[in-house]
């Protein structure tokens, strides 16, 4: 479990990079620079889970579970970090919320409980949950349009350009 967290930690700064480069592209009307990034940063992040789990698997006594949450957690906290960039806070929550207290916590209980597989039907359900989190942001993700993101991105900071007044007052 500790390569997941390891693994997970890498991908939570993937997910703050993505977010960050994507946003400052976007802000300065590159969109094929954001697509890009988009594309780089997902693929490196695939690449590390991949090796990690790849890893983890030719260890003995290991759940295969694990190799999959590995890849999982590699790609989805990316693409998260691509809404946030992007400015789809909204559509990112209710992904998050959808999937898991939907499907996740659901398909948890009913593999653990009513089928008996105990811990291992609980993460089993969770990440049926986010195999379909990552599904949908992958999707999302890709079939953007990033000239018209650079548009809402300009309307987003030209709405902020009106004040007249300082934020901060000496």
């Amino acid at each position: 479990m500790a390569v997941s967290g390891w693994v997970f930690m890498i991908s939570v700064g993937f997910n703050a990079a993505a977010s960050v480069r994507v946003n400052n592209e976007l802000g300065a009307r590159h969109p094929k620079s954001a697509a890009f990034s988009v594309a780089v940063i997902t693929i490196l992040s695939f690449i590390i889970s991949v090796i990690a789990a790849i890893l983890v698997l030719s260890s003995r006594r290991v759940c295969p579970l694990l190799a999959l949450s590995l890849v999982l957690n590699g790609i989805q906290p990316v693409l998260s970090g691509v809404t946030v960039g992007c400015g789809w806070q909204t559509f990112a929550a209710y992904v998050n919320m959808g999937c898991y207290y939907i499907v996740g916590v659901p398909l948890g209980s009913l593999f653990g409980f009513y089928f008996k597989l105990g811990a291992k039907g609980i993460w089993s359900g969770m990440m049926g949950g986010t195999v379909m989190q990552t599904i949908i942001l992958i999707w999302v993700t890709f079939q953007t349009e990033w000239n018209k993101e650079v548009e809402a991105a300009q309307g987003r900071l030209n709405k902020w350009d009106d004040k007249k007044e300082p934020v901060l007052k000496e």
